[in-house]
């Protein structure tokens, strides 16, 4: 199970806040993007495969583009500038959301 920071900016993913893609995107356009990633992560993944690093160049390209379309990496999609992605959760504001869920043990998701 994944947790959502409670303003919707991260998902935690083992203890690590990962930006969430832009929520005034539409649907139609999300999904447009989502799957235009996936197509650039295959493509990664036959670059590799073939040792080609020519494409695997593109391909990694292709996955930034999408990445920043959707709002996940360039600048960040709400108003104040701040941002803690790839941010250790316990070193950001949101620690005491996060310790607040399991007194004894946050979740490790």
């Amino acid at each position: 199970m994944n947790l959502t920071t409670p303003d919707g900016r991260y998902v935690v993913i083992k203890r690590q806040l990962w930006r969430c893609s832009n929520p005034s995107l539409s649907e139609d356009v999300r999904q447009q993007l989502v799957n235009d990633l996936m197509a650039a992560r295959r493509e990664v993944k036959a670059a590799k495969a073939s040792g080609d690093f020519g494409q695997l160049k593109l391909a990694r390209a292709r996955v930034q583009t999408a990445k920043v379309a959707l709002g996940e990496r360039g600048p960040v999609w709400w108003n104040d500038g701040t941002d803690f992605n790839k941010c250790q959760v316990a070193n950001t504001p949101y620690a005491d959301w996060y310790l607040s869920l399991s007194d004894a043990n946050p979740p490790a998701s």
